[in-house]
């Protein structure tokens, strides 16, 4: 009798561990740095599934978008950080995607499905508040740093100082492109005049000219915003407005706001997590629940999350529909629905 009952506990032990294994799937993931909001997106939702036991989400941070959107594409990786700009691309095979070409490229970008919405900031004007400058027509003539030698944050710097006041790079002012990794340096050596640059609030790039001396922030003007220039540069999958407050930037003594209206607003860059649409539908669902069921905490993960558009369902505000062909995955949008929330019907 005694040997029965071994061989039923171990069967027990078994199905618990079975379970148990099943509860905990391994999953990979790849992100930009961990500082930013996409790493901090990705680095809480590894954290939220491990606590959940939905899975164990290994996160690789500081990877080339590119690349890991299109390894999710071919099914190498499970989840990605996604610009919206980037599935577009892709499913024309152009830009970082021409060796694709259109044919693979769409076919690629087909497999791809959203899990939920959110920003990485906006672009705007800087410069130390010791030179005086009123306005962006301060900006024409200078040097100014813009972006990475290459990429869609060179292409967003650009387009910003052209609807702010029509400023080209090269035309205009000089522009200077550095690598990511050298701008904390030049943000405090003077070594140029002036920047346009991503941020959200509050934010290490504005922080670290801070410490350097008091800092004035140009915001996009209210009728460039409006302007039928803005419409048709707004109409580029990824590109979003973004709008703060006055009173919720931060840096309430170091940092002076040129806008009109205390609002700070400019061209955005609008973001994913993507998955492979033949991820299951059930595993999408708890994900995304879980992703919902933690915004709050979210939130509180850095100073400037509360202010990147968590679950922003506006098509406008979050860049889909329009030319964008990026839909969430059905999983996605059951758990969204289920939440109460409403999703534009083109998106699903």
């Amino acid at each position: 009798m005694k040997k029965y009952m071994w061989l039923v506990l171990a069967f027990i032990l078994t199905l618990g561990l079975a379970g148990n294994s099943q509860a905990q799937v391994n999953m990979s993931a790849e992100t930009a740095g961990p500082t930013g909001v996409p790493g901090n997106v990705m680095g809480h939702m590894a954290d939220i599934l491990a606590e959940k036991k939905i899975a164990n989400l290994q996160v690789a941070q500081g990877q080339t978008l590119t690349n890991s959107v299109r390894n999710v594409a071919q099914g190498k990786t499970d989840l990605a950080s996604a610009p919206i700009i980037l599935p577009f691309l892709l499913s024309r095979g152009v830009g970082p995607y021409g060796k694709i070409g259109k044919e693979k490229g769409a076919k690629l970008a087909e497999n791809l499905r959203a899990l939920y919405p959110y920003n990485a900031g906006g672009f705007f004007g800087f410069a130390f508040s010791n030179k005086g400058w009123k306005s962006w027509e301060d900006f024409r003539g200078k040097t100014i740093w813009n972006g990475p030698p290459r990429g869609a944050a060179l292409s967003n710097a650009r387009s910003t100082g052209i609807l702010a006041a029509g400023l080209k790079d090269g035309k205009d002012y000089k522009g200077v492109q550095q690598n990511w990794g050298q701008l904390m340096t030049t943000l405090v050596d003077g070594s140029v005049d002036g920047f346009i640059l991503p941020s959200t609030w509050p934010h290490p790039y504005p922080t670290t000219m801070a410490a350097a001396g008091k800092v004035t922030v140009f915001s996009m003007p209210k009728a460039k915003m409006n302007s039928p220039l803005a419409k048709k540069m707004l109409s580029v999958p990824g590109n979003i407005p973004i709008e703060v407050a006055r009173k919720d930037m931060g840096y309430e003594k170091s940092v002076t706001l040129i806008s009109e209206d205390n609002i700070l607003r400019g061209l955005g860059t609008a973001f994913t997590d993507v998955v492979h649409k033949k991820m299951p539908f059930d595993m999408v669902k708890k994900i995304v629940a879980a992703h919902i069921s933690s915004l709050d905490k979210l939130k509180k993960r850095t100073a400037f999350m509360k202010s990147v558009g968590l679950a922003e369902m506006d098509p406008f505000k979050s860049s889909f529909c329009g030319k964008s062909k990026l839909k969430y995955h059905a999983g996605a949008a059951a758990a969204w629905k289920e939440a109460g929330y409403k999703l534009p019907a083109c998106a699903h």
